[in-house]
């Protein structure tokens, strides 16, 4: 199903959806790197404190608002005419990619919890490998979308 009065948007659309997107994995990059330095003090300290303001802001000022329009905009360019070939594999990778990146960001929420509640048990290295997830998220989206389309 496609809405042929979005059409005349389409840039538009896309513009705001790279943009989203890029803010999304901005946080996505800097949050798991907040973990890292805020497993190495400890719990109850001035800088524990320190470092939950700093997480609960980018996870609630820019990563949550960010991951919201990137979906909505992302919606709205599925339903644009001829902006998805539904039988093109790159739709489908993007898709899976995408879906995956949303469950790290609920993972780095409930992670922040855990900071937030002085209850992380997880060390600094598992933190570190967690970095990486969304570079390698942004390049199998990347690559879909510019080389395999």
């Amino acid at each position: 199903m496609t809405i042929n009065a979005l059409l005349p948007f389409y840039r538009w659309e896309l513009a705001l959806h790279i943009i989203a997107f890029t803010a999304w994995m901005a946080a996505l990059f800097y949050l798991p790197r907040l973990y890292v330095y805020h497993g190495q003090i400890p719990a109850g300290s001035t800088e524990s404190a320190r470092f939950k303001v700093m997480e609960r802001r980018l996870l609630k000022q820019i990563s949550n608002p960010a991951m919201i329009a990137t979906w909505v905009l992302g919606i709205l360019l599925v339903l644009t005419p001829g902006a998805v070939d539904w039988h093109a594999g790159w739709w489908w990778t993007k898709l899976i990619a995408v879906f995956l990146m949303s469950g790290f960001h609920g993972a780095c929420s409930k992670w922040r919890k855990n900071f937030l509640n002085d209850a992380n048990t997880k060390p600094e290295r598992f933190y570190r490998i967690a970095n990486e997830v969304p570079t390698v998220l942004l390049v199998i989206i990347v690559i879909a979308v510019v080389v395999v389309r």
